[in-house]
């Protein structure tokens, strides 16, 4: 059964930190040249290994989570808490500042993204080891003309026994301010093995309070488990998303959708993968477009053994699925387990963990044409200073630039996951 609950194992042989050079690639493609760039390796002390993607402001910093680096000892052991930080541009490059490191009473490794919320403040969940917590950060009252000014953090929410447990995907918010997401454990536990198969929930925010409201919890039946990364709301107030595994017997994965009614909220399955050229195990989020469509990923299966990128459209109360790319495999296929991201132009961009040339994963596009699709790969990760296994999903500028984030791979350090720490890329068009 494949399960991935968060990295919390910090048993890892130490290795001298050394300096890792940012590193320009300049990749010849049919179309255009696209243009690879480190814009930070990580270290340890200011964060380490960041799993999920960046979130981009108005005025194009980006922010994110580190799953380890910061503070070290005690809970956070040798690897570190982790961190949410934030990148800035200064002159040709950008400048890294620590806005907060867990202590792991607060939470620890962060593997989702950060978003902005009500009021400015960022949102975001925290895991292990004791269910994990929902929080807010919100920037110092004064202006500070440091890169070290911290940010000041509220534990809005923590899990517990009888609740969801380890919280995982990008939190979403109702026009009404109330937050929905997933936890990848806990609900019912008397299924999986004791541990619960995951719920969604929703926080609704009372008196200064927040009060959760399971909306679902799996069963590892036909239902679905371990739904990994949150949910969508459609202009309605539907929710829509994916839960990797199901216990209908082919154990592929579906899409789910629930709908208020009265008091709850009912569910029913959008598609069920078939584990044949549409894939299986659609471990990343989804994300619509303008006239309603969803789109995702599937991390395994599929024509080229890499996992599949898909479309789901809306017609006459059902849903029609169509395949847009069968994703090419390595050694050890690993493909996407990430939201994609859309441009004005209609173009997909996505990343997978272990595709690519080097099996280190890969930052790919998707261009539509004549009803067809054709596929290139932006960038090979190599495990070098350029990193690897890019977990999270990718930013998208109005210019057309891309942003992201590798797991591994760049400097290696004693407080960094397998040694290596990281990075943060940007691909120029």
């Amino acid at each position: 059964m494949l399960q991935r609950f968060p990295r919390c194992n910090f048993h890892a042989s130490l290795r001298a930190a050394v300096t890792s050079l940012a590193i320009t690639f300049v990749l010849g493609l049919a179309a255009q040249a696209q243009t690879f760039t480190v814009i930070h390796s990580f270290s340890g002390p200011e964060g380490a290994n960041p799993q999920a993607g960046l979130t981009l402001d108005g005025a194009g910093n980006l922010y994110g989570t580190s799953a380890y680096g910061g503070n070290t000892g005690g809970e956070c052991q040798t690897f570190g808490c982790g961190t949410v930080f934030k990148l800035t541009h200064a002159g040709s490059g950008w400048v890294l500042s620590t806005l907060h490191k867990f202590n792991g009473g607060d939470g620890l490794v962060p593997i989702s993204r950060v978003v902005f919320g009500p009021h400015g403040a960022l949102y975001g969940t925290a895991n292990c080891c004791s269910g994990g917590t929902v929080f807010s950060l919100r920037p110092p009252a004064s202006v500070c003309r440091s890169t070290s000014c911290l940010w000041t953090e509220a534990v809005l929410f923590r899990f517990g026994f009888g609740a969801g447990s380890l919280p995982t995907g990008d939190i979403t918010f109702d026009a009404a301010g109330n937050i929905y997401g997933t936890t990848l454990s806990g609900g019912d536990y008397s299924h999986c093995g004791g541990l619960g198969c995951g719920t969604v929930y929703q926080l609704t925010l009372s008196g200064g309070v927040w009060t959760e409201n399971i909306l679902h919890s799996f069963t590892d039946g036909a239902d679905g488990e371990y739904p990994n990364s949150g949910v969508v709301l459609d202009q309605v107030g539907n929710l829509y998303g994916t839960a990797p595994q199901d216990g209908s017997g082919q154990a592929t994965g579906l899409v789910f959708k629930f709908v208020p009614s009265g008091s709850g909220w009912t569910q029913s399955i959008v598609y069920h993968f078939q584990n044949g050229a549409d894939g299986n195990h659609p471990w990343g989020g989804l994300i619509f477009d303008e006239a309603g469509n969803l789109y995702g990923t599937t991390t395994y299966g599929g024509s080229g053994n890499g996992g599949t990128v898909f479309q789901l459209s809306p017609s006459g109360g059902a849903w029609n699925f169509n395949l847009l790319e069968g994703l090419p495999g390595h050694v050890h296929p690993d493909g996407s387990e990430a939201k994609l991201v859309r441009d004005n132009a209609g173009n997909l961009y996505g990343t997978t963990v272990k595709n690519g040339a080097y099996g280190y994963g890969n930052v790919f596009e998707l261009t539509p044409s004549g009803g067809a699709w054709t596929y290139t790969s932006l960038h090979d990760f190599t495990r070098g200073s350029d990193g690897a296994y890019p977990y999270g999903g990718l930013a998208l500028d109005s210019n057309g630039n891309l942003y992201g984030t590798a797991f591994g791979g760049g400097n290696t350090g004693a407080e960094c996951s397998t040694n290596y720490c990281g990075v943060v890329y940007e691909i120029t068009p």
